[in-house]
């Protein structure tokens, strides 16, 4: 299994569209991804801040999550609310 945690810093006020972009991209991957294990953000204490947890079966299921259509069409949308690049961290389970 795959594990990778993404911490997404967003800009201030666009927390309303954010989420609900991101809603959208979790039923995708959900739907459409079955090497996909755990697709679901976390709000932290600093309302600018989000954790993204995400599992997967192996990293053949990671980059075909990173070539769906559906990430890439959201993803470009995902860009407008962020206040910076993601800090990903991909992790091989023990």
């Amino acid at each position: 299994m795959i594990g990778v945690i993404a911490k997404l810093t967003i800009k201030p006020g666009t927390n309303t569209d954010f989420e609900a972009t991101m809603k959208a991209l979790q039923a995708k991957v959900q739907a459409d991804e079955p090497g996909n294990k755990l697709y679901a953000l976390h709000k932290t204490a600093d309302a600018n801040v989000y954790i993204m947890l995400e599992r997967y079966t192996d990293q053949a299921a990671l980059e075909a999550h990173r070539a769906a259509p559906h990430f890439k069409e959201l993803g470009r949308k995902l860009g407008d609310y962020l206040a910076g690049r993601p800090d990903v961290q991909v992790m091989q389970e023990v």
